[in-house]
């Protein structure tokens, strides 16, 4: 399967995907490398599959590009893109500006996300950063976005992940009581670069980022910016997060500016 052995397989999805493909449960149909995959995009929800994909064609192209060969799978990209697309549920017409996975607003589950916000700032200050990363992940799920809990690679910690669309976003998550500067930022962009070509990064800063930092930080970079008021605002409006998200990500790639605020993107 592609180049990779049985040790580089069980790699490939332990540090991509934080699952051990070597477990007795997928190989119920067969051990091979092929019978294990089609078991677990089986067995898996969309959201990981729809990750899975992504990262083995990635893969898959940076083989061809390195080895030179030609595409033994006929029309392999559009019908990469099709499945893809089917699984991410874009295959139907969808109002302008709509996500593809929102629906209508539950206003209950608005005003139970608003109750954890402010639950967060009534912890003291040792114990916020973590409940942070708590409520960001019920939040990510609340709309659909597959979160995944924090997790230690080696020597770095990543405060969390979650899928918008096809890219995979890692999350930096700060509680502090000064707005983050540009140190912390080239930080966690230093990480998103370490990592597959596909991934960005969202960070979330509840007391903001430094307008000198942020022009030190530069343009054009893998990174997307919330700060607390962001947080507050969109849930006071009723705002999905998913097209906060998805309209942050468009003024990025148009502004090359990483932190547009929530009021300005969505005037009322």
């Amino acid at each position: 399967m592609l180049d990779f052995s049985d040790a580089s397989f069980a790699n490939f999805f332990a540090s991509e995907l934080k699952v051990n493909i070597d477990d007795r449960k997928y190989a119920v149909n067969g051990g091979s490398k092929g019978k294990r995959l089609r078991y677990f995009l089986q067995s898996c929800d969309d959201a990981t599959a729809v990750l899975t994909l992504t990262a083995l064609w990635e893969h898959r192209s940076e083989h061809l590009a390195r080895t030179g060969g030609e595409d033994p799978v006929v029309n392999a990209e559009s019908r990469y893109h099709g499945l893809i697309t089917r699984l991410s549920g874009r295959a139907t017409p969808q109002a302008p500006g709509r996500s593809a996975n929102a629906g209508p607003v539950d206003k209950q589950q608005i005003a139970k996300i608003k109750a954890d916000l402010l639950q967060v700032t009534s912890l003291g200050p040792h114990a916020q950063g973590y409940a942070l990363e708590g409520f960001l992940k019920g939040l990510f799920n609340a709309f659909g976005l597959a979160a995944q809990d924090p997790f230690r690679l080696k020597g770095e910690q990543i405060d969390g992940s979650f899928l918008l669309g096809t890219d995979v976003y890692l999350l930096e998550a700060k509680w502090h009581g000064q707005p983050i500067g540009v140190a912390e930022l080239h930080t966690f962009h230093g990480k998103i670069e370490q990592k597959a070509a596909w991934t960005r990064g969202l960070f979330v800063s509840n007391s903001g980022f430094s307008e000198d930092g942020l022009v030190a930080f530069g343009r054009g970079k893998r990174v997307i910016c919330m700060d607390g008021l962001d947080l507050y605002e969109m849930l006071d409006r009723e705002i999905p997060l998913d097209q906060v998200l998805e309209r942050k990500v468009r003024r990025a790639a148009e502004t090359g500016m990483p932190f547009l605020r929530v009021r300005d993107l969505f005037p009322s």
